[in-house]
C-alpha cells in the first residue's frame, strides 16, 4: 500500500509538471502573439521639437527577417503638410505591400514670417528620424530593409536622404512628382523664384553651394538605388521635366530606375491612379 501511494504521488506530480510546461509554453505564446499583434504609435517623439514626431504602423506576424520599413515624407513646400498625408494612400499602400511595416515623419517647416528653419534644416530632421527608426527595428521587431518615398517636397527629401546615404544603407526610393534640382526649379516661376529664395537664403547665384547640396540630381551614382517616380504630364508646381532630369541621370549611372509618365493628372493624383502607383511599386520592389 505505501509503495502503491508513492506510485501515485509521483504520478501525480509528473502529471502537474507536464502542466506546468504546457502552460508556461502557452504564456510564452501568448507573449510572443502580443508582442507580434498589429500596433500604432502615433505622435512618437525623435527631437525636441513639436514638429519632430512621427507614426509608426506595425504590421501583425512581423519579424526582424521578412517585414521590410517604408518610410513616408509629406509634401507641403517645405513650409506646409503633415505626416497625416499618409492617411490618404495608407490603405493602397497596406494592401499591395501587406508584410511591410510603414513610418510617416514630421519635420520642421520654414516659417516666412519669421524666417526660422531655412533648408538644410528639413534634410537634417529627415536624417535625424531616419537614426532614429534605424535605432528602434530591433524594438519594433522589423528588419533593417528601408525604402525611402514621399510626394512633392517629401519625394525631394527622400531622394536627397537616399543618394547621400552609405551603399546599401536603402533598398529603393519612391518619388511622387519631386523637385530634383533646385537650380533648373528656380526658374520655373515666379512664385518657385519667391519661395526658394526664401528657404534657401538667396538665389542660386547669392547661394549656390546650398542649391547644389540641396539638389538630389547632383549625387546620383551607379551605387544609388533602384528609384521608381511617379509624375503628372500637366504639373504646374513642379514641371515633369524635374523627373525627366533625373530618370536620364539615372540611366546614365546604369541605375535601375522606371519614370511613369502620367496623362491629365497634375500636382496630386486621383485615388485610381494612386491605386495604378502602388500596383507598379509592388512589382518594382519585387524585382
Amino acid at each position: 500500500m505505501k509503495k502503491s501511494k508513492i506510485t501515485s504521488l509521483a504520478f501525480l506530480a509528473s502529471k502537474i509538471g507536464i502542466l506546468s510546461i504546457v502552460l508556461l509554453l502557452g504564456c510564452v505564446g501568448t507573449e510572443e502573439q502580443v508582442l507580434n499583434s498589429k500596433k500604432e504609435l502615433i505622435n512618437l517623439n525623435y527631437g525636441d521639437d513639436p514638429r519632430q514626431v512621427m507614426d509608426v504602423y506595425l504590421p501583425a506576424g512581423r519579424s526582424t527577417e521578412s517585414t521590410p520599413l517604408l518610410i513616408y515624407i509629406h509634401g507641403g513646400a517645405w513650409i506646409d503638410g503633415d505626416k497625416s498625408e499618409f492617411l490618404q494612400v495608407k490603405s493602397l499602400a497596406e494592401n499591395s505591400l501587406s508584410n511591410f511595416a510603414f513610418v510617416s515623419i514630421n519635420y520642421r517647416l520654414y516659417d516666412f514670417i519669421s524666417g526660422s528653419n531655412q533648408f538644410p534644416t528639413q534634410e537634417n530632421d529627415i536624417a535625424s528620424a531616419i537614426n532614429f527608426i534605424e535605432n528602434s527595428l530591433t524594438e519594433w521587431n522589423v528588419s533593417n530593409n528601408l525604402i525611402l518615398s514621399g510626394a512633392s517636397a517629401g519625394a525631394h527629401l527622400a531622394l536627397l536622404q537616399a543618394y547621400k546615404a552609405p551603399l546599401n544603407k536603402f533598398e529603393a526610393v519612391i518619388a511622387f512628382f519631386p523637385p530634383t534640382d533646385l537650380n533648373t526649379l528656380f526658374g520655373f516661376s515666379v512664385f518657385t523664384a519667391q519661395g526658394l529664395s526664401a528657404i534657401l537664403g538667396g538665389t542660386p547665384d547669392q547661394n549656390p553651394n546650398l542649391y547644389i547640396s540641396s539638389s538630389p540630381s547632383n549625387f546620383v551614382t551607379r551605387t544609388s538605388p533602384p528609384t521608381i517616380l511617379f509624375h503628372g504630364e500637366l504639373d504646374t508646381v513642379v514641371p515633369i521635366i524635374q523627373s525627366e532630369l533625373l530618370a536620364n541621370l539615372l540611366a546614365e549611372s546604369e541605375v535601375r530606375h522606371e519614370l511613369f509618365r502620367v496623362p491629365n493628372q497634375g500636382h496630386g493624383f486621383s485615388p485610381e491612379t494612386y491605386k495604378m502607383a502602388f500596383e507598379q511599386i509592388k512589382k518594382f520592389l519585387n524585382q
